[in-house]
């Protein structure tokens, strides 16, 4: 008796138009959430708490130091941490010019915001990167681990400042966003702003999972 071989049907090109619309389809809305979603993902924000200070991420001025400002005044902390860069300062050198600091800016926006300078503090280590700012906040903390602090920045930064502390803090890190800050979760991609914010952080998510493997230049 002979048994009959079934030989599998060779895929028509409409089959093969269907999957191509099917894997078309699956695209677009995975498109379509990542528009929709992405924008409010990258937003965290904890309750507030007593801390030992409230630390301001560099950038954002004057939005993250008004909300620093406004922590302070509620309580939650005696001291304000501010960070500082010499990028700028070391590129202009050359040329003669004296490039005052933006934690120069932030210091006269919190005393006019009537915090006082004694509650003001400068973080001795220059910075170059967010990496860079929260391990020279952790350092501030005390090594027992027991520290906690409050960070501000702005929105679309707090996912991934939550991200890299888990990687370079110690004790507990308060995550705060901007309420100043003009990013719009919902709709991120209706002006050029938002949409680089988006891309920015992303890419810097990816890169802090990855293990950092780059670094700024």
């Amino acid at each position: 008796m002979i048994v009959p071989v079934n030989f599998p049907r060779r895929k028509t090109p409409y089959h093969r138009l269907k999957i191509a619309l099917v894997a078309i389809i699956v695209l677009l809305l995975l498109a379509f959430l990542f528009l929709r979603y992405v924008g409010r993902w990258l937003v965290v924000e904890d309750p507030l708490e007593k801390a030992q200070a409230i630390a301001v991420l560099s950038g954002g001025l004057p939005e993250r130091v008004l909300a620093a400002a406004e922590i302070y005044h509620a309580g939650f902390a005696p001291q304000i941490w501010l960070t500082y860069s010499n990028v700028t300062d070391s590129a202009l050198a050359p040329l003669g010019v004296h490039f005052y600091g933006e934690e120069i800016y932030d210091q006269q926006v919190l005393v006019h915001e009537g915090v006082p300078a004694a509650a003001i503090q400068v973080l001795p280590e220059s910075i170059r990167n967010t990496a860079d700012e929260l391990t020279e906040i952790a350092a501030a903390l005390p090594a027992d681990r027991s520290g906690v602090v409050i960070i501000v920045t702005s929105k679309a930064h707090t996912r991934r400042v939550r991200t890299l502390w888990n990687r370079f803090g110690r004790g507990r890190a308060i995550v705060r966003p901007s309420p100043g800050d003009s990013f719009d979760p919902a709709h991120w991609w209706h002006n050029t702003h938002d949409a680089l914010d988006v891309v920015r952080e992303c890419l810097g998510l990816l890169n802090a999972w990855a293990g950092l493997p780059l670094h700024s230049s």
